[in-house]
Order: structure tokens, then C-alpha cells, then sequence
């Protein structure tokens, strides 16, 4: 059976540059910029004069490619023009990097001594005194009221892999930066130079009294669940790992309204999940929590059952929980019949016609970064509902969409931890935020900038949080 060919690569504003170029007055020179950009299959987004003379113009280019590569041959198209001079190439999203994206700020002005005597000494021993009397001040007077640490040790960032503390720290500080913009929450990333998860318990353990919350980011499977169940028992704060819990959030909401779309109910549909690390245990137990009754789990070795006897535990716990028909082989044996195709796993593993052996009114979330199980576009002839983990396409499923709101209400409910029925709260809210007369095959999900998404999410899980912690 032949595997279809990946779709090809589309120009990204993540890959955006700025040219700036030397033309001659008058002439054609400046109407072919565009064309020559766009024939070499960049995207021109803004075209501005820098300065002008009388023999010619400064101008400022800006397009969006689909690599460094192609952006080389892009510059290399237009320093082929005729009296054209290409004078610099600027990479826009290294020069948004440049010194960070996050930094320190003071809510106070110190403006004269009698600022700097209360913020500092001596009128913050006042402060000190009151907490060593009563240790849960900190919430209230210090900066953990509002602070989350994003911590990660390099070892699985975004579709990257194991590329180490330095590298991972852009991701981080990107993570903080959206916890600022989306819930006003202060986070700040640490990146630690050890992969031994004695060290990283004992590390953020370590550091926790500054923060109400620890974000684990980017921590490879299967180390990841031990570091987050022992940090979850140690500290007296919310432990969240967004590549689990987060992902699975947005999972069950889409999949909620994705339902909604085909008329079935989550208890009565037969869901294949393909992908058995971080994100897809954590998906399959949100799922069985929410009320999913049959799911079947595939993973590299094929269908997971008990008859594999697998030795891993998260394995085991999985062969016990899934597969009530018993099923064995591999996904192609799991796939006919089923309702819903979940994957976090690798590319290309499905074709249209393994989707067309999928029950009417299929649905398929390709999840796989930055390449999917499948094109969208080949699924959406046999599925009724796609949803991506990519921007290009509808139906983005983005842990943007939950984490924010998340903590959010965890910090204002001042929350000692985090338990599935918060997690359900804050899927089902999401899921609401989509209204009925705005839910359709193409928009199961929010935009990451609907009004509403962070605030809605935040109000259910101070809820659900209140009501586990009372």
C-alpha cells in the first residue's frame, strides 16, 4: 500500500525576514520585488520605503519563507535583478529573540528613601517576621502568590528531542511569556543541566517555596511521570506537566464538540489512540475519566494487551485499562470499525484507505508535529471531523488553550495540588466556549485569542479546585 506524499512546505511567519534592498528611482525595478518573491514561492507581508533620494530608494522587504534555506533563495533571486542591491538580510524571529522575550519588572517606583525603607530595609523584616509566623503568608505577601516555575530539562523540546538545558531555554522563556499574556500570571523558566530525575526532584523541591505552581515542560517519557508523581507527593503546590495534561485538556474538548458534530456520546464510541508516551497515557486517562468505555492503544510494538506482558509498568496499567474486545496485532487490526483515531505519535502512519475502513462519521485527530499521522487533507475525504496539532489547517488542538486558564484558577483558588476532576472541569469549559451556533466540522476548538477561552477555563478549575480542596 503507498504511503502519500508529504504536503509541501508552506511559507511560516515563524520563518519571516526583513531585506533590505537598494533600487532605483523610477524605472520597474520595485514592482518586480513582489513578483520575483512570490515566483521563488515566498509570501511578501509588507513592503515599506526606509528613506528616499532622488536617484533611488531604501527598501524594507518583508516576506515569509518555509526555511533558512529557502530564505537564502529568496535574497539570492533578488540580488539576480538588475541595479538591485541587496544591503542586509534579517532574520525576524532571531532578532524577537535578541537579549530574551521575558523580563523583570517592579510593581513599585523607588522614587525616595521612604519607597526604598518599605520595600526594602527596614520595613521588609516587618514582612519576613509575618511569614516565619505563619509560613502560608508567602501566598499573600510575597511574589508565589502569582508565580509559576516552567522547568525543563532539555531532554524532549517540541519536535527537537533531547537537545539539552541551553538550547530548550527559548521555549521556556516563550512558555512565560505566554503565561503573561494570556492569564497575567508570573512564570520563569529554569532550565536544569541534569536528566537524572533524583537531581530534578531535589532541584525543583529545592526552589519551590518561590512559586505557587511548577510547569514541567519538555520532559521525556518515561522519566517525565516519576519526576511529576514524586514531585506531586513532596510539594504542598500544583504540579502540572503541560506535554500530559495539558495536551489532554484540549484533546477531551475538542473531542467533546467533535462528538457534538457527529451526534455520538463519548461512553458509546470506540476510540484507537496511537501513541503510548507522555501525552498519550495522559490523554487515554483523561479520556477514561471523562467517560470513554472502549479505547484500544497502539504503540511501535503494535496493539497494547495483556497478552504482550509488557514489562513496563505504564505498559501494564495501560493493558489492564483498554482493549475490552481483546484485540491483538497492529494498528491496521485495531483501526476498522472505530469511531475516533487519536495520535501522538510519528508521520505517515495512515492513508485515506485505512480511514475509510473507520465507522460513519469518522473522526481523526492527527496530532503528530510538525508532520501528522496523516495530510488533513486526504483524511477529510473519509473523516468527518480532522482536527492537527498545526496552525495551517482548522482544528488546531494547542496546549495555549489550557494552560493559561489553568493556573489561573489554580493561583486564585490557591490550590495545594491538581486531580483529574479539575482537568475534566477545564476540558468541559473550553468545550464551551465554542458556541452551538458557531460549532461546525471545521471549528471544534477556540482560537487561542478568543476572549473568552482564559477566563472561562480559569473560573471552572478555581471551581473544580475549591471544591476538591474543601
Amino acid at each position: 500500500m503507498s504511503r502519500p506524499s508529504a504536503p509541501a512546505p508552506l511559507p511560516s511567519v515563524s520563518n519571516s525576514i526583513t531585506i533590505r534592498l537598494e533600487v532605483p528611482a523610477g524605472g520597474t525595478a520595485v514592482g518586480e520585488l513582489t513578483t520575483i518573491v512570490e515566483r521563488t514561492g515566498g509570501l511578501v507581508t509588507a513592503l515599506d520605503v526606509a528613506s528616499s533620494r532622488s536617484d533611488g530608494l531604501r527598501i524594507d522587504l518583508t516576506c515569509s519563507s518555509h526555511g533558512q534555506e529557502h530564505a537564502e533563495q529568496i535574497a539570492d533571486a533578488l540580488r539576480a535583478v538588475p541595479d538591485v542591491e541587496v544591503q542586509k538580510v534579517s532574520d525576524r524571529t532571531f532578532l524577537m529573540h535578541l537579549g530574551g522575550v521575558i523580563e523583570t519588572a517592579a510593581k513599585h517606583p523607588l522614587r525616595n528613601r521612604d519607597d526604598l525603607s518599605m520595600i526594602y530595609t527596614p520595613g521588609v523584616a516587618r514582612i519576613c517576621t509575618a511569614i516565619a509566623a505563619d509560613p502560608e503568608d508567602a501566598r499573600r505577601l510575597t511574589v508565589k502568590r502569582n508565580s509559576v516555575a516552567v522547568v525543563s530539562d532539555g531532554s524532549a523540546v517540541l519536535g527537537l528531542g533531547n537537545i539539552g538545558p541551553h538550547a530548550a531555554l527559548p521555549v521556556m522563556e516563550g512558555k512565560a511569556a505566554l503565561f503573561k499574556s494570556f492569564a497575567d500570571i508570573d512564570a520563569w523558566p529554569l532550565v536544569l543541566d541534569t536528566q537524572d530525575v533524583d537531581h530534578i526532584v531535589e532541584t525543583v523541591a529545592a526552589v519551590a517555596p518561590g512559586f505557587a505552581g511548577i510547569n514541567l515542560e519538555d520532559i521525556s517519557a518515561p522519566r517525565c511521570f516519576e519526576v511529576e508523581a514524586r514531585l506531586r507527593e513532596r510539594l504542598d503546590i500544583p504540579v502540572f506537566h503541560d506535554d500530559q495534561h495539558g495536551t489532554a485538556i484540549v484533546v477531551l474538548a475538542a473531542l467533546r464538540n467533535a462528538l457534538r458534530v457527529v451526534g455520538k456520546e463519548l461512553a458509546d464510541v470506540r476510540v484507537v489512540l496511537v501513541g503510548a508516551g507522555a501525552a498519550g497515557t495522559a490523554i487515554l486517562k483523561l479520556l477514561l475519566g471523562a467517560g470513554l468505555r472502549d479505547v484500544v492503544v497502539c504503540d511501535v510494538d503494535g496493539i497494547v494487551a495483556r497478552e504482550r506482558r509488557d514489562a513496563d509498568p505504564t505498559l501494564a496499567w495501560i493493558a489492564d485499562h483498554t482493549n475490552p474486545a481483546g484485540l491483538t496485532g497492529g494498528l491496521r487490526d485495531a483501526l476498522p470499525g472505530a469511531d475516533v483515531f487519536v495520535g501522538v505519535s510519528a508521520p505517515d502512519l495512515l492513508t485515506g484507505e485505512d480511514v475509510e475502513t473507520m465507522a460513519d462519521d469518522a473522526i481523526v485527530f492527527a496530532l503528530a508535529n510538525p508532520d501528522p499521522e496523516i495530510d488533513p487533507a486526504v483524511a477529510r475525504r473519509h473523516a468527518t471531523v480532522v482536527a492537527t496539532g498545526r496552525s495551517d489547517h482548522p482544528n488546531q488542538i494547542n496546549n495555549v488553550l489550557a494552560f493559561p486558564g489553568v493556573f489561573r484558577g489554580l493561583l486564585d483558588a490557591r490550590s495545594h495540588g491538581i486531580d483529574v476532576p479539575v482537568l475534566v472541569a477545564a476540558a468541559d469549559a473550553l468545550a464551551g466556549t465554542v458556541g452551538p451556533d458557531e460549532l461546525n466540522a471545521d471549528y471544534i476548538v477556540p482560537s487561542v485569542f478568543h476572549p473568552d477561552v482564559h477566563h472561562t477555563v480559569a473560573a471552572a478549575v478555581e471551581s473544580a479546585a475549591r471544591a476538591l480542596d474543601s
